[in-house]
């Protein structure tokens, strides 16, 4: 997961994932974000973090 994070934040090419960050070939983080997209991870994911921000009261639903 870091090297999608890192890939996604940074907007560096998937090829050039630093090989010091020991995530693997950048390809590989590829297939797993695609992979994990179709299965709905990232949706859940997401709402899961929202509900426990949620119940920590640290989102500002106001806005």
């Amino acid at each position: 997961m870091t090297g999608i994070l890192f890939v996604l934040r940074s907007g560096v090419p998937w090829e050039m994932l630093p090989a010091e960050m020991g995530c693997g070939c950048g390809m590989s983080c590829w297939r797993r974000l695609r992979d994990w997209q179709a299965a709905g991870v990232w949706a859940r994911l997401h709402q899961v973090l929202l509900e426990r921000l949620h119940g920590a009261g640290e989102i500002d639903w106001s806005r």
